[in-house]
């Protein structure tokens, strides 16, 4: 990005047109939709050493360490000269530029959470990589930090794919997004939304973004690179529609039958895949989502929990996915548990086609969620048949209870 000199021969990189309509806005709160290297940060770091010249204590905060330093990389450039002649004090520690005895500072920090951003306030603040943080850390913590300046916040994010979903920390993965909506429906000026992918940086390689669309699969493509919200992905087999249809906040009892379905990891360490464990039930011929407790374990993890499962629901068995590693699934769950009543089973039908049967049922109102279960959901509204044989552990687990107590079994085989 070209750069321009100013005053105190400070070095600001020129904004291309997309930044600098977010930049000139007079808008008090503004959310930027943003491809990968399409310049978001770029834009935000000139935008807070304008902010900061201007006399502005600004805040900013991401994820990871890496983000923060991306930003404080565009910082350091473009106050190098200023700091050197000794006007203003760098903190690398802090990652803080101020000018001594006065409000007017810039600081970058990492912030997942509501504690995570703690400890300062500013009148100006940018939340990056906003669809990745706790939705607290802006209602609970950054919004109050306004107050006392009536000061102005800038929310940046890229829509996520299913896989940096999994880093999220927000308890609603789709929050950013949600968010992106109310500002675009607002009409008082206040709220301004502003979107634009990746081609649309002039600085980044037109030849890498044509190749690298062949590395990705298009949902990722559209997610990604052209910055597009995606609620269901093209050819998915739920709608989100349906899932809110069906959405109960409690389950009626008795409960006919209830099993605590299992899709294994393929690896065995706590950093491997997920395992998906999920609880389900059946109550006068419609199924219920019970519980999803899915996450990384190790085998003896996972197969302790799906117990305390079988335990807590009374259910009446664990039915657990044997494709791989057949063997080692029913030892490791005879080992926890010697006389646990469970059946392993291995398809005998593909992804999709054990899948569809499933996706009917919701579609006909047959299922319904007790609660709200974000991950999971996201997974059913994320997973393609086009997407070949990659399936989500949550998902497979869904689909292998509801498989056993909607539809009798059909397309599974016993494990013997």
């Amino acid at each position: 990005m070209p750069t321009k000199v100013i005053e105190h021969q400070v070095l600001l990189k020129r904004p291309h047109q997309r930044q600098m309509a977010f930049m000139r806005s007079p808008a008090k709160r503004k959310i930027l939709r943003v491809g990968r290297r399409g310049g978001k940060t770029t834009g935000i770091a000139t935008a807070f050493t304008e902010d900061f010249l201007a006399g502005h204590r600004c805040l900013y905060a991401a994820p990871t360490q890496t983000q923060v330093e991306r930003f404080w990389t565009e910082i350091k450039l473009a106050l190098e000269a200023p700091i050197r002649a000794g006007l203003y004090q760098k903190n690398e520690t802090e990652h803080l530029i101020e000018l001594p005895g006065t409000e007017q500072r810039i600081r970058a920090k990492t912030a997942w959470n509501a504690d995570t951003l703690r400890g300062d306030y500013a009148d100006r603040l940018a939340l990056d990589e906003w669809q990745l943080m706790d939705e607290d850390t802006w209602e609970r913590v950054g919004a109050p930090m306004l107050l006392d300046n009536k000061g102005d916040a800038t929310f940046l994010y890229t829509p996520p794919s299913l896989a940096s979903r999994s880093a999220s920390k927000a308890r609603d993965p789709m929050h950013a997004a949600k968010m992106f909506k109310m500002a675009q429906a607002d009409t008082t000026g206040r709220w301004a939304a502003f979107h634009w992918s990746s081609h649309d940086n002039p600085h980044i390689s037109r030849e890498a973004l044509g190749e690298i669309a062949a590395d990705m699969t298009s949902l990722a493509y559209r997610q990604e690179i052209m910055a597009e919200d995606m609620e269901e992905a093209p050819g998915a087999l739920w709608k989100r529609a349906w899932l809110d249809a069906g959405r109960v906040q409690t389950a009626p009892e008795p409960m006919e039958r209830i099993v605590v379905a299992i899709d294994p990891a393929v690896t065995s360490t706590e950093a491997s895949d997920e395992t998906g464990i999920v609880v389900v039930g059946r109550w006068r011929q419609r199924g219920y989502l019970l519980a999803d407790a899915s996450g990384r374990y190790t085998p003896d993890g996972w197969a302790k929990r799906a117990m305390a499962l079988l335990n807590q629901y009374h259910a009446d068995r664990i039915i657990a996915e044997a494709n791989n590693g057949g063997d080692m699934v029913e030892h490791t769950i005879r080992t926890v548990a010697p006389g646990a009543p469970v059946k392993l089973v291995h398809a005998s039908r593909g992804k999709a086609a054990r899948a569809e049967p499933v996706a009917a049922l919701y579609e006909q109102g047959k299922v319904g969620h007790v609660g709200s279960y974000p991950e999971l959901e996201d997974q059913l509204c994320s997973w393609s048949p086009l997407d070949g044989n990659r399936s989500p552990d949550r998902l497979d687990a869904l689909v292998w209870g509801f498989t056993e107590l909607m539809l009798g079994g059909k397309g599974l085989q016993i494990w013997t």
